[in-house]
């Protein structure tokens, strides 16, 4: 199935779209994959709070926009990868049936299809600013969608077969 129709269908039902990722199974190849898209996505809606900053400080785009892309497509994938580390911990605590490679799924794909809250986010931020209600509202909405989507996918990956 298509990941942008699996994106969809995660708002409206997370564990089972997150059964059948799991299901395919183990391709580490794939979660990669999901998780750099998910970073480059994210890089691409801090874009036009980069111009805004550039615009109203005078601060340098082109050097901003560099240490961005480095930030999300080589120190983050760092960071998702201890994130799924410790959720793994946590949830094989918890549930001893858990996998590492699910824990990782379930962080990765989660990071990806929240990624159009994200897109939306970014692009408030470059035409309101950061401290707009309905900028601060977006954002609060991406970061419940991302928790959602981790929990809701460590639940699913982490059942007794």
């Amino acid at each position: 199935m298509p990941v942008s129709r699996d994106i969809v269908r995660t708002y409206s039902a997370p564990r089972r779209v997150t059964r059948a990722l799991y299901s395919m199974g183990q391709r580490e190849d794939r979660a990669i994959m999901w998780l750099m898209v998910g970073c480059f996505l994210v890089f691409v809606s801090g874009l036009p709070a980069l111009q805004r900053a550039a615009v109203e400080t005078g601060t340098d785009f082109q050097q901003d926009t560099i240490y961005a892309l480095f930030s999300l497509l080589i120190l983050a994938p760092l960071l998702f990868y201890g994130i799924a580390f410790i959720l793994f911990g946590v949830t094989r605590a918890l549930r001893p049936a858990a996998t590492a490679y699910g824990a990782r799924l379930a962080v990765f794909w989660g990071w990806l299809a929240a990624t159009p809250l994200a897109l939306f986010y970014g692009l408030l931020v470059g035409f309101n600013g950061f401290d707009h209600p309905g900028t601060v509202l977006v954002g609060a909405i991406w970061l419940a969608a991302l928790i959602w989507f981790w929990i809701n996918g460590l639940i699913e990956t982490s059942k007794a077969i």
